[in-house]
């Protein structure tokens, strides 16, 4: 490819095969589906980016994304606060938001503790965790982190740090997803669901 196309389109598919879920197979051919559509699709996607990269910032209460600080949620009088779930970046909180399920607040903590990969506590957002769990409102926080070794010991770490200061740690139930069939899923997920058992 390198020899069939100029610098500049090199470079564009090198930056799409970068995305998450791309590579440069599919990256070349995001890149010609751009070019082939430059006025209804390159043009306006480059403004869209630029307005995201200038516009766009860290909640500095929660860590959410957006445009304006606090963000939407943070600066949402009716969301109830005496709940606050812990998620590992904003594609958890975004993920929490979909399902409708908790109406709430969020704190993100920007990664998870990892030795393997040099992340340490002062790496991610837990002292402003702490601040928050400890204030007046915050009577629940809900550990919303990956069923993953690097999950489970950020999970073990917050609970710790999280006692004495008068709120309840939970996490979410793992298990059988709905709809699910048994036959489909790791033997990891079925100890879980075992292990959480409850009265039917």
């Amino acid at each position: 490819m390198a020899a069939a196309a100029g610098p500049e389109i090199e470079r564009l598919i090198q930056l799409l095969s970068k995305l998450p879920g791309l590579g440069p197979r599919s990256g070349r051919r995001a890149a010609l589906q751009l070019l082939k559509r430059k006025d209804q699709l390159m043009r306006p996607l480059a403004e869209a980016l630029t307005l995201a990269a200038d516009r766009v910032r860290a909640c500095s209460t929660c860590g959410a994304l957006d445009t304006s600080d606090p963000c939407a949620i943070c600066a949402d009088g009716t969301r109830d606060g005496t709940v606050l779930v812990v998620v590992e970046d904003v594609g958890g909180l975004w993920a929490m938001e979909r399902s409708g399920a908790h109406r709430g607040r969020y704190h993100v903590l920007g990664g998870l503790l990892s030795a393997l990969d040099g992340v340490g506590p002062d790496d991610l957002r837990i002292e402003g965790l702490l601040q928050r769990a400890g204030g007046q409102d915050v009577a629940e926080v809900v550990l919303a982190l990956p069923a993953t070794v690097d999950g489970q010991t950020t999970s073990h770490y917050l609970a710790e740090r999280l006692t004495g200061l008068g709120v309840a740690v939970t996490s979410l139930a793992r298990g059988v997803p709905v709809g699910g069939d048994l036959d489909w899923l790791d033997d990891g997920t079925i100890n879980q669901a075992l292990r959480a058992r409850r009265p039917a």
